[in-house]
């Protein structure tokens, strides 16, 4: 039995999840920097006496925080919604679909 296909099959797997990784943790980074500028602008445009804690000043970084957690659900529990083997059964009934098309043809 040929394993060679089988261990270039797991590394692009690995590869495309440690690009996955590395897409989420500069979503990350963008997401805490620009809510830190957020901040300080918000402070900077406070009057007198006024307290920072109002909706307006935290819209941004729940919604986008909202975002953050899906996106890290997908990198890190990409099996929570789909199951462990969701995309090669996927790519299985797929190529059955296509070997039964051209049967016909």
């Amino acid at each position: 039995m040929d394993t060679k296909p089988f261990n270039n099959e797991r590394i692009e797997r690995a590869r495309k999840q440690v690009k996955r990784i590395k897409g989420f943790y500069t979503h990350l980074l963008i997401y805490v920097v620009v809510n830190l500028i957020f901040v300080f602008i918000n402070i900077q445009n406070l009057d007198p006496g006024e307290s920072y804690f109002q909706l307006r000043n935290f819209i941004t970084f729940g919604t986008w925080g909202i975002a953050i957690i899906i996106h890290a659900l997908s990198v890190f529990l990409p099996n929570f919604v789909f199951g462990s083997d969701w995309e090669e059964r996927k790519i299985k009934k797929f190529m059955e679909k296509e070997e039964k098309h051209q049967q016909w043809d």
